[in-house]
């Protein structure tokens, strides 16, 4: 006799995200949560922004017929489609963070590493930002603003924007804790 009846798992995302918990699984080695997948799409947008001037450039000197054709703007193709290409997956991949009910780690950087852990003492506002892109994949930033003048502004980018709300109220929440 066999039963029919599954039962349903409790999906991450119908639970309220606490301070340590978040509905993006934890699939790194290093212990630090990746961002949003779509996050990777935002990079190469933005990538691709800073990269047409240099193509559009590149079209001018070819459109000048000053020498032979191709010579700029083949190896500039090149080098706009690694950078477009590999360049944002790179960044996103060197990105994570780590939430416990103390602090908040993010971890960033190709070329100079940054490892930042702010106390929840010391937080002092946070905000949740979006920009057009951003926006249209449901993404959003959360910068924590702390006390003191050295990285006194720290950035999470690439959070669901329903995560990064949940973030701020649970951080807003132990710092209320903290207080009294």
């Amino acid at each position: 006799m066999s039963t029919d009846h599954v039962e349903e798992a409790e999906s991450p995302a119908a639970k309220p995200v606490g301070i340590g918990e978040t509905t993006a699984p934890v699939e790194r080695k290093d212990g630090l949560r990746p961002l949003h997948p779509d996050y990777a799409k935002v990079l190469r947008i933005w990538t691709l922004v800073i990269a047409l001037p240099v193509l559009i450039a590149a079209l001018i000197v070819e459109s000048a017929q000053a020498i032979y054709p191709g010579v700029v703007l083949l190896p500039v193709l090149i080098l706009l489609g690694l950078f477009v290409l590999r360049l944002p997956m790179r960044r996103y991949h060197a990105r994570g963070y780590a939430v416990n009910d103390e602090r908040l780690r993010v971890v960033r950087g190709l070329l100079f590493r940054s490892d930042t852990v702010v106390p929840f003492g010391r937080v002092q506002h946070i905000d949740v930002n979006r920009d057009l892109v951003e926006r249209y994949y449901g993404l959003s930033t959360l910068t924590v603003h702390t006390a003191g003048s050295h990285n006194a502004s720290v950035r999470l980018p690439g959070l669901l924007d329903e995560e990064a709300r949940a973030m701020r109220e649970a951080i807003r929440a132990q710092i209320g804790r903290e207080t009294l």
